[in-house]
């Protein structure tokens, strides 16, 4: 049985207004400044600024998976991540796969574990989860499965984003510790088409004739190796990409996109440009939860801070502004 995590109350009391205009054209543009925080504005137009005249050759978008391009709440009730949604059709294995996440989790958050050692710890408790999986016979029929009936969904606008930028071959990278092939159902399932310039960064399967896991591909993408470096770490990455006649054409040409656009929902997630010699990077946090306490080390972190569950609009405003046709550009707000 899923246990429900009910979201507080103040995550659902922002106003969200639309224009009768926008509305009627599809555009859906959302009025976010009562959700929107941005620490320096002046700092923020300069980068927009040095990523239009660059051009769209040389920018990416690099994005965490969960809470970041899906929704943290869903009719109240905290959503599943892509990790957490999984069932592995054997409850004793759902049973040790949870007791090495109530063993491990904590450690991956204490300040008095230096990072070496913590980094090891990670492995460690992937490497575990990973054979779990294996032994336990997990089946591509049962992620199907799990997803279907998991409480997960992607914010609104994530799909116009996704194709704005693919009509403008820009690639974007979804860096995820968790599995690739869980991610890759979701955004079938939800999502109902796939995009070229859209790849997962993260940890593959290898699934036999009858459709049960047998191996991961690949050196282990844990939370604390979740960055750029991994591109040369996933080798199905390397695979996929010799004969993509998308963006992404291989690891060699995303890294000489040295202009950066990153979204993500944790202060750690800015390090998923880690590995990238970057020239001008605007990154995006969206802070779910625990606002109060937060905000301040958020502000100053993120060029800019999205509120309480904040839809996708606010990225593809912003994404509009990196590019200088003017048939491009989304409508702003008023």
């Amino acid at each position: 049985m899923r246990v429900m995590n009910y979201c507080f109350q103040f995550q659902r009391t922002t106003t969200i207004a639309f224009s009768r205009q926008h509305m009627e054209s599809q555009k859906h543009l959302h009025t976010l400044s009562k959700v929107t925080v941005v620490n320096d504005q002046t700092l923020l137009q300069k980068k927009i600024s040095t990523i239009n005249k660059a051009g769209p050759s040389k920018l990416q978008v690099i994005a965490d998976f969960d809470a970041t391009l899906t929704k943290y709440c869903i009719n109240g009730f905290r959503g599943q991540t892509s990790h957490g949604l999984l069932k592995q059709g054997n409850l004793e294995f759902d049973v040790k796969r949870q007791k090495l996440y109530d063993y491990y989790h904590p450690l991956e958050f204490s300040p008095s574990i230096p990072i070496d050692e913590k980094t090891k710890l990670m492995e460690e408790w992937w490497g575990k989860t990973h054979a779990l999986l294996v032994e336990g016979g997990l089946t591509y029929d049962a992620i199907k499965i799990s997803v279907a009936d998991a409480l997960i969904d992607f914010r609104d606008g994530v799909v116009q984003l996704f194709e704005f930028l693919e009509e403008r071959n820009i690639p974007v990278l979804i860096f995820s510790a968790g599995l690739a092939d869980i991610i890759e159902e979701v955004l079938r399932q939800k999502l109902h088409r796939s995009f070229k310039n859209v790849e997962v960064v993260s940890n593959r399967m290898s699934f036999d004739e009858d459709g049960r896991l047998v191996s991961f591909k690949g050196k282990i993408i844990h939370s604390l190796n979740k960055n750029e470096h991994a591109l040369d770490m996933a080798a199905p990455l390397h695979e996929r990409l010799e004969d993509n006649d998308g963006p992404i054409g291989d690891i060699a040409s995303v890294k000489e996109r040295t202009n950066v656009l990153l979204l993500g929902d944790h202060l750690g997630d800015l390090g998923m440009s880690d590995g990238l010699n970057y020239e001008t990077r605007i990154s995006v946090g969206f802070l779910n939860d625990n606002i109060e306490n937060n905000l301040d080390g958020y502000r100053k972190s993120f060029d800019i801070v999205y509120l309480n569950d904040a839809p996708m609009w606010g990225v593809l405003e912003l994404a509009s502004q990196l590019f200088s046709t003017k048939n491009d550009e989304v409508e702003n707000h008023e």
